[in-house]
């Protein structure tokens, strides 16, 4: 008791000394672990192809940042960026990624890496085009035979991509929908099980095309046409438009990916013994 009352005068001042450090403590760690995790908004074809496993364990053992990835359409992922929900897009539809900047939702787009586009379909080759090089005049046989052709139709990379393509064919594919021409409202892995299930022709990137495992029937029918070239962009999304965007962490990220060590793993990348993406960020 004694004890207690000497030393009592001094309780408030040391359990008020014990807050602050905790409290300061807290505080430090919450600004740490802000600085130390941003949110990608990224593709489906660089979560689904493994390259994200292989590169950001990289990433995050040089720099302590974690990464956490929503794997969406290119479409949804600029959506997101709109609403604030990632600090970095990580997409593949050019057009798309500058007018995102141009509305102000992006600081600057950077060009990282490229793959192709491939058209696959059955081994039966219903619109007989197995080996055309020109997508154009593939497409046009496709559609002169009313094969059918699954879509994403999900507003993703790919699916902008083919519906430039259906263009330059000069096809309205709005007077085929739901005839041979049929829009799943998926990613590419679910849209390649239909098309397997369905014998259908589809558009799909080439990294996701090698990482898909129930290819069935389906083969690569037409490929290496420059139309089919496919660029992958990085953006950092403006903090001035949302001001909780981790600005500093996710521009580190993208410094890594432009730079020479993110580059080089981007490169040393493959599956079953094939590069899948090809780094060409401008230095």
């Amino acid at each position: 008791m004694w004890y207690s009352m000497i030393f009592n005068p001094f309780d408030k001042q040391i359990k008020t000394a014990i807050l602050v450090c905790c409290f300061s403590l807290l505080a430090l760690g919450s600004a740490h672990a802000a600085i130390d995790r941003i949110i990608v908004q990224s593709t489906t074809s660089t979560q689904n192809s493994g390259l994200f496993d292989f590169i950001l364990p990289k990433f995050t053992s040089k720099t302590g940042i974690s990464v956490n990835v929503v794997a969406v359409g290119t479409g949804q992922a600029l959506k997101n960026g709109r609403n604030g929900d990632g600090d970095v897009l990580f997409v593949h539809a050019k057009a798309a990624e500058e007018k995102f900047i141009a509305e102000g939702y992006g600081i600057k787009r950077f060009d990282v890496m490229y793959n192709d586009f491939v058209l696959v379909g059955p081994s039966s080759d219903p619109a007989a085009i197995k080996g055309e090089k020109s997508i154009v005049a593939a497409l046009q046989k496709l559609a002169k035979t009313g094969s059918v052709f699954a879509s994403r139709g999900d507003d993703s990379g790919t699916n902008k991509k083919e519906l430039q393509l259906w263009k330059a064919a000069n096809i309205s594919i709005a007077d085929h929908s739901g005839s041979w021409y049929r829009e799943t409202g998926s990613g590419m892995g679910a849209t390649l099980n239909i098309a397997a299930g369905m014998d259908a022709y589809t558009l799909t990137d080439r990294a996701t095309w090698l990482a898909f495992n129930n290819k069935r029937s389906l083969t690569i029918i037409s490929e290496g046409d420059p139309l089919l070239f496919n660029q992958y962009g990085v953006i950092l999304v403006n903090p001035k438009k949302h001001p909780h965007i981790n600005a500093k962490a996710g521009q580190i990220f993208i410094d890594w990916l432009v730079g020479k060590e993110g580059q080089s793993a981007i490169a040393a990348y493959k599956l079953k013994g094939k590069q899948l993406f090809f780094p060409n960020a401008r230095q």
